[in-house]
């Protein structure tokens, strides 16, 4: 049990099921109320239950020993979310679910491309052929025949 819960791909796993879980209760919760509310509403919970974790898993650090490069990237970070938050929120009202989820999904292939072109990260040509199938599959699931 002990490696599970050390592996990255149990983690990534388990976001992707919450990920899913966002879509569906999202969709129901934006039927009656503004999607700008609703991700306000959406972001105090998670910021409750961020806070609740930290406390409880006391890993809570002096706001002094963070960097200020930490601070920028992290507050970039924040405003990415947030932008992301409104826009998804705001095509689930408009969309299915079923079709506005692989498109949000396709997150997935500019995180490949921006990791190489700005992290450095390297992947092999298999790994690219997933990021195409990844991308076509997106496009398949979004878009009406």
């Amino acid at each position: 049990m002990k490696a599970i819960l050390a592996s990255w791909q149990f983690w990534a796993l388990l976001s992707a099921t919450f990920a899913a879980l966002t879509a569906i209760f999202g969709k129901i919760g934006v039927e009656n109320i503004n999607s700008d509310f609703a991700t306000l509403i959406r972001t105090v919970v998670i910021l409750a239950v961020a806070a609740t974790i930290v406390a409880a898993m006391r890993t809570y650090q002096p706001l002094g020993s963070v960097s200020p490069r930490t601070y920028l990237f992290l507050v970039l970070s924040g405003i990415a979310t947030g932008a992301s938050w409104l826009c998804y929120y705001r095509a689930l009202q408009l969309g299915p679910a079923a079709r506005v989820a692989p498109i949000d999904k396709l997150s997935v292939v500019l995180v490949a491309v921006l990791g190489v072109m700005l992290l450095g990260e390297k992947l092999a040509p298999r790994n690219w052929l997933g990021v195409a199938l990844i991308a076509a599959g997106a496009m398949l699931v979004a878009f009406e025949a």
